[in-house]
């Protein structure tokens, strides 16, 4: 009876354990189930981020501005000067000063413009002369052309089956150029950066004005706990520190290079070098892009200016190492270790921005990226992400 008992268990005991039921499936990780999820969430931020872009644009650049100014409105108030007048003495000087500037080398650009189409023919003439490209053979290609174009016609029409009686075949005919059109929609432009620009200089003024009021509310705003409070705080002061660091650094280093390439340019005798300087120390603002953007460019006016490839690609060098002396050891020097960046993801960042929302993208995807490292640093789920993007 005892054998027969013990029998029994041992064969329930094999049941159980070769039961499906108990078998131990390995255990899947939670956060694979969430990356569907995180990647909609990223899809539709980006989608929001271009189908809004009349809104976000001026919103980061007003943003941008008063971080940038804030320091100078706090000063004024310090001495007694009304937030209010304060910011808008600031604004006029800046719009002012900017006005002066485009004045002052409106001249300048005007006879750059108006040798555009003597330094075409002066390329073509070069190209002839450096490559041994004659007048005939670029004459030949045209013809040859035009009678594959004409084949290519006589073809298609062949091809196509004859109109049905009482049908009358239309050929239609592309509208020629209209001068009114171009000049319309060229005001249309420059209404719409005007409105732009006069939206985010109320954006920043108001900022500026209200001080710390925004601040304080999104405090309030993170939880009623101590502790969120504290980190929002400590997270609003980075990123004020971290974008007001880098436009200062960023100014002082375009206005360093714009100077330097100026006097860089008069030196080997490069026409029209005060517009070059402007541009060197604007285009300074966009990482990596800009540069390559002003080397190629002067490396042009050199080549059609001197007709030698010497001293286009003299003057090349010469714009590549200013930026390279200024992006590689003045501005890391100046910002510090602590707000350095990954140089893939600014470049790769940089893009993306630039993708998104064109010219504006290139300008203000730097301060957008100090921005979300500086939340990823303070936040606990997201400083892997904030480690990754650091140097």
């Amino acid at each position: 009876m005892d054998n027969a008992h013990e029998t029994s268990t041992d064969i329930a005991q094999s049941k159980d354990e070769n039961s499906p039921s108990e078998t131990k499936l390995p255990r899947v990780d939670a956060t694979l189930h969430s990356v569907p999820l995180i990647l909609l969430t990223v899809l539709a931020v980006v989608f929001i981020l271009d189908w809004a872009q009349p809104f976000f644009i001026p919103l980061v650049l007003g943003i941008i501005i008063s971080y940038a100014l804030s320091p100078l409105v706090n000063q004024l108030h310090k001495w007694h000067i009304p937030r209010a007048l304060g910011a808008a003495f600031l604004l006029l000087a800046i719009m002012g000063g900017s006005v002066t500037l485009v004045y002052s080398l409106q001249d300048e650009t005007a006879g750059m413009i108006d040798t555009l189409p003597e330094a075409a023919q002066k390329f073509r003439h070069i190209l002839n002369k450096e490559w041994g490209v004659s007048k005939g053979a670029i004459e030949n290609v045209q013809k040859a052309a035009d009678q594959i174009e004409h084949v290519a016609n006589e073809t298609a029409a062949s091809a196509s089956p004859p109109p049905p009686r009482g049908v009358t075949r239309v050929q239609v005919e592309s509208p020629r150029f209209n001068i009114r059109d171009y000049l319309w929609n060229g005001t249309i432009g420059a209404l719409s950066f005007v409105s732009l620009a006069v939206l985010v200089l109320f954006l920043a003024y108001f900022l500026m004005v209200s001080g710390d009021a925004f601040r304080r509310k999104l405090v309030k705003l993170s939880g009623p706990t101590l502790s969120r409070r504290r980190v929002t705080v400590q997270m609003l002061n980075e990123i004020s520190a971290q974008i007001q660091r880098y436009l200062g650094v960023q100014l002082f280093t375009s206005a360093i290079v714009g100077v330097t390439s100026w006097l860089a340019f008069v030196w080997i005798g490069l026409e029209h070098a005060a517009v070059w300087g402007v541009a060197a120390a604007i285009l300074n603002l966009v990482p990596y892009l800009g540069a390559i953007v002003i080397a190629g460019g002067t490396t042009l006016v050199a080549f059609l200016q001197f007709g030698t490839a010497g001293m286009a690609l003299t003057v090349a060098a010469i714009s590549l190492v200013i930026h390279g002396l200024e992006g590689n050891l003045l501005t890391p020097w100046l910002i510090g270790r602590a707000s350095r960046m990954n140089g893939v993801v600014v470049f790769v960042g940089v893009l993306f921005w630039g993708w998104l929302w064109g010219a504006w993208g290139l300008v203000l995807g730097m301060p957008i990226l100090m921005a979300i490292k500086s939340v990823c640093d303070r936040v606990e789920e997201f400083k892997s992400i904030g480690e990754f993007m650091g140097d």
